[in-house]
């Protein structure tokens, strides 16, 4: 399934469950998950994440205003190619949940400032549960 609004798009494999809106501050916001996501979740999906699986993943895009693009936290270029096992880690968690771990990228697209969170219910995540959530950061794209 493919998901495209607000100059953000991904492909979602079979079994996921995703939407893209606007926060109330008028920029983009993605949730995508591997199990059905809840009618209402903040903004980095901490419902989800707290219903989340062992085994499943949350992959969240958070835009900020355009005036952070380019600098700070916001320096990187991307959005990241993407993740391994090895980039996830609890301390990155918004909370700290037993048998889950996250990773946060901050970057900047085309004069945009983005936050890419994936979490993952596993403390220590395998390869292949990293390329499962990968795989969909890989097909995110992004308008200028």
């Amino acid at each position: 399934m493919k998901l495209d609004a607000h100059g953000v798009s991904l492909e979602l494999p079979a079994g996921w469950d995703g939407r893209i809106g606007r926060r109330p501050d008028g920029y983009a916001v993605a949730h995508a998950a591997t199990f059905p996501l809840p009618a209402e979740d903040g903004d980095f999906a901490t419902t989800a994440t707290a219903r989340m699986p062992a085994g499943g993943a949350v992959v969240v895009l958070v835009e900020y205003e355009p005036a952070l693009a380019g600098s700070g936290l916001f320096a990187p270029p991307g959005p990241p190619a993407r993740l391994a096992a090895a980039d996830f880690s609890s301390a990155t968690l918004l909370r700290r949940l037993p048998g889950q771990a996250g990773v946060q990228r901050f970057f900047s697209h085309a004069g945009r400032a983005f936050c890419l969170y994936v979490v993952v219910g596993a403390a220590r995540p395998d390869a292949a549960l990293a390329a499962r959530a990968s795989a969909v950061v890989e097909t995110l794209r992004l308008a200028g």
